[in-house]
């Protein structure tokens, strides 16, 4: 009963502190998107209508007149009537439109290399990557062999690190898996970490890092390019004149075809594995959430249990969401070692 009078209060207090809008001026799917997708600003929260609280990020861009280097500050924030945020040397963000989200200059895109809030956000996570393995190595830099096991932070990292070798690694990879750990490794802990971070609703989190398609692109093209140069000549003896019947493999390559296609599906189930499940972990995450917005309209009994609903149903997503997490980080990892260990198989008879 205690735990249901708590859960009450809390939906009692998050209702209180929204805003007095009409159910209809809230759009849940522009919230949605603002979350999962990435932007020249890193987004806050909402002072008051008109004031947003935003991070302002650094904009490099290269357009007719050359390159350029300001910050995001620069661009207004709402677009002008043909839906563009007009900023300095003739640039703007469009807000629609096939180009919307990107750096314009007379309706055409620029070279934008700017620091986007997804770039930002990873930046954030690998420098907190970087303090706890370093912090974790210190530790063991200052001890002998024979001191006892650590605890604490530096016992849990040493977990992580031994379950995934010994159970995902190394059964993975086979033998001589000692070449590919640190690669493997830092997969899983970079997206383990990037994944955790963006549970975090305010900065330095919020980031929607590994449900960005170009960041799961990247992870998937360097395992794709571990994979085909560890590849044996047995590997390439599978996929180019496999042991099959021969009319499947001449005049017509059937097979070949078909295995050869099969190097490339394999990085691409990775990519879209782990960005759609992030993603749409997020969105639901979100969209839940807007529950509460939504019925700020209703009746008072409508809108205390509709809020009681998103709350109980967001803690639930909350649970959900850290154990996936750990479970995306696992699986990129342990495909990304299986596949290795495929291109490194040795023939039944050796």
């Amino acid at each position: 009963m205690n735990h249901i009078k708590r859960l009450l209060s809390v939906a009692l207090l998050m209702f209180a502190l929204v805003p007095a809008m009409a159910a209809e001026d809230f759009s849940a799917k522009e919230v949605v998107l603002e979350h999962i997708k990435d932007s020249h600003e890193w987004h806050v929260t909402d002072l008051g209508e008109g004031k947003p609280l935003v991070i302002p990020l650094p904009v490099i861009v290269n357009s007719s007149t050359g390159w350029h280097v300001f910050c995001s500050s620069k661009f207004e924030h709402h677009a002008d009537a043909n839906g563009l945020r007009q900023g300095p040397y003739g640039l703007a963000i469009a807000t629609e439109g096939d180009n919307a989200g990107k750096i314009v200059e007379n309706g055409e895109p620029v070279l934008d290399l700017s620091i986007t809030k997804t770039v930002a956000v990873m930046f954030i996570n690998v420098a907190i990557l970087l303090c706890c393995i370093l912090f974790s190595a210190r530790w063991y830099k200052k001890r002998k062999a024979s001191d006892g096991a650590p605890g604490g932070f530096v016992g849990f990292v040493e977990m992580l690190v031994m379950y995934v070798v010994d159970e995902i690694i190394k059964p993975g990879v086979g033998k001589g898996y000692e070449k590919y750990t640190p690669y493997l490794l830092t997969c899983f802990f970079f997206i383990f970490t990037c994944n955790v971070m963006g549970l975090i609703p305010f900065p330095p989190g919020s980031g929607n890092v590994t449900g960005n398609i170009a960041v799961t692109f990247f992870l998937a093209l360097c395992t794709f390019l571990i994979v085909q140069f560890s590849g044996n000549k047995h590997y390439w003896k599978d996929i180019f004149w496999p042991e099959v019947p021969t009319w499947l493999k001449a005049p017509i390559p059937i097979i070949p075809v078909i295995e050869f296609v099969g190097i490339f599906t394999k990085p691409f189930a990775l990519m879209i594995r782990l960005f759609a499940n992030m993603m749409a972990g997020h969105a639901i995450a979100v969209a839940i959430t807007c529950i509460i917005f939504l019925v700020a309209a209703q009746t008072v009994a409508v809108q205390l249990s509709m809020s009681a609903l998103s709350v109980i149903m967001s803690i639930f997503m909350m649970c959900l969401e850290c154990l996936v997490c750990f479970i995306q980080a696992m699986v990129f990892t342990m495909l990304s070692a299986v596949f290795i260990g495929l291109a490194r198989v040795e023939p039944e008879h050796e």
